[in-house]
C-alpha cells in the first residue's frame, strides 16, 4: 500500500510541472511590470487526497500578471500659458508643429494687432530704405538746380500744382486733383488751358461737374490727351467726392488711387500740393527718363534700367533724402523740357554732363557730310 500511493506522487508531480509550462507567457513591454505575485491554491489539487483521507503536499504555481494597455492620449488643449508678446515676433520651435501645436502658432500670429504692426514697419522701412548714393549725385542736382534757377520751363507756371492757386484750400484741392486726371499724356500748356476753361464756366468744383452734362465737359477739355475718357472719369469723381466725401477729395493715398483715371503719380502729388501730406516721390516721364540717364535708379537686384515711372519712384526713393522728395519732380520735369529733352537731348549746353553716364550717347544731330551724301544718293 505505502509502495502503491509512493508511485502515484511521482505520477502527479510531473504533471503539474508540465501544465506550469504549458501556460501563456506574458509579453515584454519596454517598461518594468508589475512584481510578481505568488498564487497560492486555497483549494486541494485534485487528485492529491484519496479515499484513505491522506493528503498530499500542495503545489505552488507563480504566475505572471499581464499588463493591461492603456491607450496613451495627448491633448493638445493642455498647453503651457506663455506671454503673448514673447511669442509674437518670434519664429515656431521644431516642436510647436508636433502634436498639434502648429495651430497654437498661427493663433498667436493672427493676433497682432494693427497698432503692432505698424511699429514693426516704423522698425523695418529703415533696412528696407538702404541703397547707396549714386556717386556725385549731390553735385549733379546742384548743377541742375542752377541750370533751372531762371525758371523758364511751362511746369514753372502751367504746372498741376499752380492749378486752382487763388482759390479756397477745399476748392484748390478739388482743382489739383482734375488737373492731374488731364494732364496724363498731355503737355502743361493744354492741360493749362483746359484747367482755365472749367474755371471761367464755372465748372471747377465736384457740385458743378456732377450737374452739368459729359458733352460740355468734353468740349471744355479737348484737346487734352484721351479726353472722353477723362470727361466720364471726371463725372465719376464729383459724384464720389460729393457722396462719400462732402464735396472734398480723399485725404489717403490708398483713397486717390481708388478713383478711376487715377495712378500712383497724380495720387502722390495731390497728397503734397492738396494735403501738404508727403508719402512718396511724384515721378512722371521726364523723372523717369533723366533719373535713367542719370544712372540714379535701376530693376531691384540688377543694374538694369527702371521699366515705368513707378518702379523709378521706389528705386529712388531708396537712397534720395526725403527733404528732397517735393522739390525733385518740378526740377527734373523743367530740366526736362529745357535741356534733357526726350529727343536728342541738349548735352552740350548741360553743364552736368561730364557727370552723365549717357551724356552725347542718344544725340544724334546729322553732321553736313550726312545730309550730302544722302543728296547723292538722290541724283
Amino acid at each position: 500500500m505505502t509502495l502503491s500511493l509512493r508511485n502515484c506522487l511521482l505520477l502527479r508531480l510531473p504533471l503539474a510541472r508540465i501544465n506550469s509550462n504549458k501556460m501563456p507567457k506574458a509579453r515584454l513591454a519596454s517598461k518594468a511590470l508589475p512584481s510578481e505575485r505568488e498564487i497560492t491554491s486555497s483549494e486541494p489539487n485534485p487528485g492529491s487526497e484519496f479515499s484513505s483521507g491522506i493528503s498530499v503536499p500542495e503545489v505552488r504555481v507563480f504566475v505572471r500578471k499581464k499588463r493591461a494597455r492603456k491607450a496613451v492620449q495627448t491633448s493638445v488643449n493642455e498647453l503651457k500659458t506663455e506671454p503673448l508678446d514673447q511669442k509674437l515676433c518670434s519664429l515656431p520651435d521644431i516642436e510647436d508643429y508636433a502634436y498639434g501645436k502648429a495651430n497654437r502658432f498661427s493663433e498667436l500670429r493672427t493676433a497682432i494687432t494693427a497698432t503692432e504692426v505698424s511699429s514693426m514697419e516704423r522698425k523695418i522701412t529703415p533696412l528696407i530704405m538702404s541703397k547707396e548714393a549714386p556717386a556725385n549725385w549731390e553735385k549733379v542736382l546742384e548743377g541742375i538746380h542752377r541750370m533751372r534757377s531762371s525758371e523758364d520751363a511751362p511746369v514753372d507756371s502751367m504746372g498741376c500744382e499752380k492749378a486752382g492757386s487763388s482759390l479756397a484750400p477745399k476748392e484748390r484741392r478739388f482743382a489739383v486733383l482734375v488737373s492731374s486726371l488731364l494732364s496724363s499724356q498731355t503737355k502743361d500748356n493744354v492741360t493749362h488751358g483746359a484747367i482755365q476753361r472749367l474755371l471761367q464756366d464755372g465748372l471747377l468744383t465736384p457740385d458743378a461737374i456732377d450737374k452739368v452734362d459729359e458733352a460740355t465737359i468734353k468740349n471744355l477739355i479737348y484737346p487734352v490727351g484721351f479726353y472722353p475718357k477723362k470727361a466720364i472719369n471726371l463725372k465719376k469723381i464729383a459724384k464720389i467726392c460729393i457722396t462719400k466725401y462732402d464735396g472734398d477729395i480723399p485725404s489717403t493715398l490708398e483713397e486717390l488711387l481708388l478713383l478711376p483715371g487715377i495712378g500712383p503719380k497724380m495720387a502722390h502729388l495731390v497728397m503734397n500740393v492738396g494735403w501738404n501730406n508727403v508719402q512718396g516721390i511724384c515721378v512722371d516721364t521726364h523723372v523717369h527718363r533723366i533719373c535713367n540717364r542719370l544712372g540714379w535708379v535701376s530693376r531691384p537686384g540688377t543694374k538694369q534700367k527702371t521699366s515705368n515711372p513707378e518702379e523709378t519712384r521706389k528705386s529712388l526713393q531708396l537712397w534720395l533724402p526725403r527733404e528732397e522728395w517735393v522739390s525733385i519732380n518740378p526740377l527734373l520735369v523743367g530740366f526736362g523740357q529745357t535741356v534733357c529733352t526726350p529727343l536728342r537731348p541738349r548735352c552740350g549746353i548741360c553743364s552736368v554732363s561730364d557727370l552723365c553716364p549717357s551724356a552725347f550717347k542718344e544725340a544724334s544731330d546729322p553732321s553736313p557730310k550726312g545730309k550730302k551724301s544722302n543728296q547723292s544718293k538722290k541724283h
